[in-house]
């Protein structure tokens, strides 16, 4: 059955419920957007936007104040851990000649320019309230809130991350696996020494890397094996990053210099999943990190959250209407690119686990920038 597109319901309020948000109530559409956290623009450190990501922000009209605020680069660089430079290139432009190669900018910020983009173009937003029932219909989808309001939507719209509760209200079991490896985040001043993000391999961790986000600003990360630190008070967490830091040199001398606020590090896991095609179940429909995620080696998972909002509401605005036909279609498009970029992130996870000298990261990674040369 085909029903028309009045009414959508967006769980998530991260780039990809913000985007997919932006497009549809821009074009006309009812949208209310409910976010379970009271605020999204105090969380996180640092993201890494790519080409294609800023196309699809370009796309939102929001890259201005992107570039303005955020730090873009085209070049990448590979060290040792004693700070040589090992090999100097220019970065893929997968979004254009027109647009960095690379941008790094502050979570927060990022999320308070769509957040004002949405409210700006209509959004309902409601925050600090969450989804507590969906309740399928032949043409439409009712939803029971936390706070015991009700509503009925044309169509719900999964954009809640990587634990989504959506995901678990549709009774889909898949989800993110654990890859193996953790990740300690820092956030810290940007010294003059840092243009750019530069890759460390060997050593201590199997990556330290570094991605500027503003003139003033830089995030740092040390991937180790993954360990339980839930346990960790913050000053030991510095001290252990401080620890892990001084086995790298060159511009990572500079970032330890500038380690002393234990509030601004963080620790996660690295997993990874990909739903199975198709993406819905009746008119609830998953998108990014609820629908696929990976390791950040490639660092394509927001860009692959903001594809997945173009393009869905690409097809939804060219019919105005929504049936599964449609829905398949934009999963059948959608999953062959992201597949790729999951099993590419998994798979140089994998090699720097077994420790392999002679895997093809180079050509694996060239690979990948071929696909996501071509538009979503």
């Amino acid at each position: 059955m085909t029903t028309n597109l009045d009414n959508v319901l967006v769980i998530g309020g991260g780039p990809a419920g913000t985007a997919a948000a932006i497009l549809l109530s821009r074009a006309g559409v009812n949208v209310d957007l409910v976010e379970v956290k009271a605020a999204v623009t105090t969380i996180g450190s640092g993201i890494t936007l790519q080409g294609n990501a800023l196309r699809v922000l370009r796309e939102l009209g929001v890259i201005d104040q992107v570039l303005s605020q955020g730090f873009g680069f085209d070049m990448l660089g590979l060290r040792a851990p004693d700070g040589s430079v090992l090999a100097e290139f220019p970065d893929f432009k997968l979004g254009g000649l027109d647009l960095p190669a690379t941008l790094g900018m502050r979570r927060p910020e990022l999320a308070q320019i769509l957040i004002d983009r949405a409210e700006l173009d209509g959004v309902n937003l409601r925050f600090g309230a969450t989804v507590s029932a969906l309740v399928p219909r032949s043409d439409s989808v009712a939803v029971e809130f936390s706070d015991a309001t009700e509503a009925t939507y044309d169509l719900v719209i999964g954009a809640d991350g990587l634990h989504s509760h959506t995901r678990e209200l549709l009774a889909i079991e898949s989800g993110p696996k654990p890859i193996g490896m953790g990740i300690w985040r820092i956030f810290c001043e940007r010294p003059n020494s840092i243009v750019r993000t530069d890759l460390f391999y060997g050593g201590h961790c199997y990556i330290a890397g570094y991605c500027p986000t503003s003139d003033s600003s830089m995030y740092a990360y040390l991937v180790e094996d993954a360990t339980d630190r839930s346990g960790v008070s913050p000053t030991d967490a510095l001290e252990i990053v401080r620890g892990l830091a001084s086995h790298y040199h060159g511009p990572w001398d500079d970032i330890s210099e500038r380690l002393d606020n234990p509030d601004q590090i963080s620790y996660t896991h690295f997993d990874s999943h990909l739903l199975d095609a198709p993406w819905h179940r009746g008119r609830v429909v998953l998108i990014g990190d609820a629908a696929h995620s990976c390791p950040p080696t490639l660092a394509q998972g927001g860009a692959m959250a903001l594809e997945d909002a173009s393009v869905l509401a690409e097809l939804l605005l060219a019919e105005r209407s929504v049936d599964d036909q449609l829905l398949n279609t934009f999963a059948e498009r959608r999953y062959s690119r992201v597949r790729t970029v999951v099993d590419a992130s998994v798979q140089l996870c994998t090699w720097l686990l077994e420790h392999n000298r002679e895997a093809n990261v180079p050509g694996l990674i060239a690979g990948t920038a071929s696909t996501l040369m071509e538009p979503a």
